[in-house]
């Protein structure tokens, strides 16, 4: 097995995505903010800056986090990670991802989550998601996926106290031959 590339360059018709880098924390931040992204979030307090230093924290030690920008405008509109890569099961998890309200509903997230399915299925076997339990918007986007539940357990995200998070995953085969796999 090759070294998974946690941080690759990729892009399609929607997204373009590159390796955060401790100097892109304000531009992050100016769309972080938004208290509304957060709404349903384990941690809805994540728009304030002093919270969002804890989370980019984590993200940039993952050594695994990711810029997500529009590929028309070129705006920075969020940011996902991979992470929890265990290689001799043959899985890794991604996760972290938020995106600006401006651009939900339009394609985004699954243009950005097809990137990284398919980046992670040239390394591993299995895809897994943690999302908060009472997330019902990343439910429901895990699910147009395709990704099943599988179960459920406390999560403790960087810094943060753990919360119960369902557990999804796509394994390599389903997402094939998956019609949800085009953008």
């Amino acid at each position: 097995m090759t070294t998974f590339d946690l941080q690759p360059r990729l892009a399609n018709a929607l997204v373009r995505i590159e390796p955060l880098a401790a100097a892109d924390f304000e531009a992050l931040y100016a769309v972080a903010r938004d208290p509304g992204i957060w709404e349903q979030h384990p941690n809805p307090d994540r728009h304030r800056r002093e919270v969002f230093e804890t989370f980019f924290r984590g993200a940039i030690e993952s050594r695994g986090a990711l810029l997500v920008f529009d590929a028309v405008s070129g705006a920075l509109i969020g940011s996902s990670r991979y992470y929890d890569l265990d290689a001799a099961a043959g899985t890794v998890a991604i996760g972290y991802t938020f995106i600006d309200r401006a651009h939900w509903g339009r394609g985004h997230n699954r243009a950005l989550k097809t990137l990284m399915l398919d980046h992670a299925y040239g390394q591993v076997e299995r895809v897994l998601f943690h999302v908060g339990e009472r997330n019902l918007r990343s439910r429901r986007a895990m699910e147009k996926l395709g990704a099943v539940l599988i179960g459920q357990a406390p999560i403790a995200y960087h810094g943060e106290p753990a919360k119960l998070n369902v557990i999804y995953a796509i394994d390599k085969a389903a997402w094939a031959a998956s019609p949800a796999r085009s953008p």
